[in-house]
């Protein structure tokens, strides 16, 4: 329960105890299957948590997250106290087959590159059956 806010950029701080989060994962046969938090809800501490992010990501942190300029401008507009928790089916996965790391069940990255140049977009569209060019 109550994870660091380095940890938890995208979760509310703390009411009461300041550098936390309110946030707690559920584990079950010593793998976790459910994270939960309250939402933060705060453009501005939003965008410091991603800058605090990127920073850690120029450090050498592969599971910094970048900026989500799309969702900063989402909050602005305004989100109400939410809070929730999320079973993955990645999770319930990996909890089935007895996986010791989420990444032996992924299906996809999470993320596409920045650069525009990933191997599987080229193959997937040579995959993809071209229509028969329009006669006029």
């Amino acid at each position: 329960m109550d994870h660091p806010e380095i940890m938890s950029p995208l979760s509310k701080w703390h009411r009461s105890i300041p550098g936390l989060t309110e946030r707690f994962e559920l584990f079950a046969c010593q793998k976790e299957i459910v994270n939960a938090y309250t939402e933060l809800n705060d453009p501005v501490v939003q965008r410091e948590r991603f800058a605090q992010q990127t920073q850690e990501k120029a450090k050498g942190d592969d599971e910094a997250q970048p900026v989500d300029e799309n969702f900063c401008t989402a909050l602005e507009y305004g989100l109400p106290p939410t809070g929730g928790w999320g079973l993955g089916i990645d999770r319930l996965t990996m909890f089935l087959t007895d996986s010791a790391n989420i990444k032996e069940v992924l299906f996809f990255p999470a993320m596409k590159p920045d650069d525009g140049s990933s191997k599987s977009d080229s193959a997937a569209a040579a995959a993809v059956p071209q229509p028969p060019p329009c006669k006029d």
